[in-house]
Order: structure tokens, then C-alpha cells, then sequence
């Protein structure tokens, strides 16, 4: 941003030269105008000059902010995917609970009943599924972060 600025400024100051060149050109003798023409023409080089710098900055930082929108964009996409999993881990661990509520309070009345103890190991099964989704997610975050900084560690070894 501050390059931008600094173009804006001196395009400006160009343009005052312009002007002030303009007024001398209007008050000038016929032997001054040559001068005055060929500092016009320096002048609109320059301004020239300093317009494809500053579309090219703004090209830069276009660029840039696009590559951040679309990290931040996967970044959101990965949370949402791990929230996902850790609510379903959540759902699995309390059916787990009631299911193991449920056996131990038939073993303690001395009846076992075989559907308590599936449905004890299927909410089981279920939890530790939820649990290696969420490992996964997590690590998909973690890679998704760590990625750009190994990347411009590995440019900047490189260069």
C-alpha cells in the first residue's frame, strides 16, 4: 500500500510540473518553447513510467489477495469439516454412556441381555469411528496450515 502512495504522490507532483509547465509555456518567448515542449514530453514519460508501476503493483496485490482468499476459504472448509466430526464423536461417546449404563444396570439385576451387549459394542464401534474421522480431519487441518509455510521455507532454501 505504501508504494501505491508513493506513485500517487508523484504522479501528482508530475502533474503539478505539467501545469506549472503549462503556465510557463503560455508566458514564454518562441525560443522558450522548444524547452518547454521537450519538458512536457519528460514529463508524460515519466507519468507514463509511473502508471505501469503502480498497474503492475495493483496486479501484485490482486494476485496475492486471491491467493489468501482461497486459503482462507479451505482453511474455513477444513474447520467446518473437523466441527462436523468432533459433534459426531460427541453423539457417539453419549450413545456410549447409555449403552454401558444400560449393561451395567442389567448385570447388576443379574440379567444379561445379549441386545444390551450389541448395542453396547455397535455405539462402541461408532465411537471409535467418529474418533479416527476427527484424527483425520485434524490432521487435514494441521497439513492444510503447515503446507504454505513448508513451501515458502523450501523457496526460500532454494533461492
Amino acid at each position: 500500500m505504501n508504494d501505491i502512495e508513493e506513485l500517487q504522490r508523484r504522479i501528482t507532483a508530475a502533474m503539478d510540473r505539467v501545469a506549472y509547465g503549462l503556465e510557463q509555456l503560455s508566458g514564454a518567448a518562441s525560443g522558450d518553447v522548444a524547452e518547454v515542449t521537450r519538458a512536457l514530453e519528460d514529463e508524460k514519460l515519466a507519468n507514463a513510467q509511473l502508471s505501469e508501476r503502480m498497474r503492475v503493483l495493483t496486479d501484485r496485490q490482486e494476485q496475492e489477495l486471491g491467493t489468501l482468499k482461497e486459503a482462507t476459504e479451505t482453511t474455513a472448509s477444513r474447520t467446518q469439516e473437523l466441527d462436523l466430526e468432533l459433534q459426531r464423536l460427541r453423539k457417539a461417546n453419549a450413545e456410549l454412556r447409555q449403552s454401558n449404563q444400560a449393561l451395567r444396570a442389567a448385570n447388576e439385576a443379574g440379567v444379561g441381555e445379549p441386545h444390551l451387549i450389541n448395542k453396547s459394542m455397535m455405539a462402541e464401534l461408532e465411537a471409535l469411528r467418529a474418533i479416527r474421522a476427527a484424527d483425520v480431519s485434524e490432521t487435514n487441518v494441521i497439513i492444510d496450515a503447515l503446507t504454505p509455510l513448508v513451501n515458502s521455507a523450501a523457496t526460500g532454501e532454494d533461492a
